[in-house]
């Protein structure tokens, strides 16, 4: 089994953020991919599916998070949707201004755009949010 893409849809509850975790490190081992993108794949698909679930989804069980994880020729890509409202990335307070130190929002996706080498959201055509990263090889 060593498909290039795989495809998964988990309950919109904190367990699928273990469960994710944990499909992205099978389908690393299984594409070679080295200790340093399995780490940085870990802690991004960590954040991505918290936000997704938390931010996104509202907690909500009666909707889906969808990821994709692909192997593809630069390295390994994740997709995670939710089905949300959306947010606008740009509108989240920077958590390294000193105004925002104590606020609790925002170091998603600092920690996400520092361990993957792209990062971009956008709204899905079908509704919801999309977060696309991929970490080189």
């Amino acid at each position: 089994m060593n498909e290039k893409k795989t495809k998964l849809k988990l309950a919109s509850r904190l367990e699928s953020v273990e469960e994710a975790a944990v499909e992205a490190s099978k389908f690393a081992e299984r594409h070679d991919f080295g200790d340093d993108v399995k780490s940085a794949v870990d802690m991004a698909v960590r954040e991505a599916v918290a936000n997704a679930v938390k931010h996104g989804n509202k907690l909500d069980e009666t909707k889906q998070v969808e990821i994709t994880f692909e192997n593809r020729n630069e390295g390994f890509e994740i997709t995670v949707r939710d089905f949300g409202a959306g947010f606008a990335v740009e509108e989240v307070p920077d958590p390294t201004n000193p105004e925002n130190l104590l606020k609790a929002s925002g170091r998603g996706v600092l920690f996400m755009r520092s361990f993957m080498d792209k990062v971009e959201w956008s709204n899905h055509k079908e509704g919801g949010m999309m977060v696309e990263m991929l970490k080189k090889r």
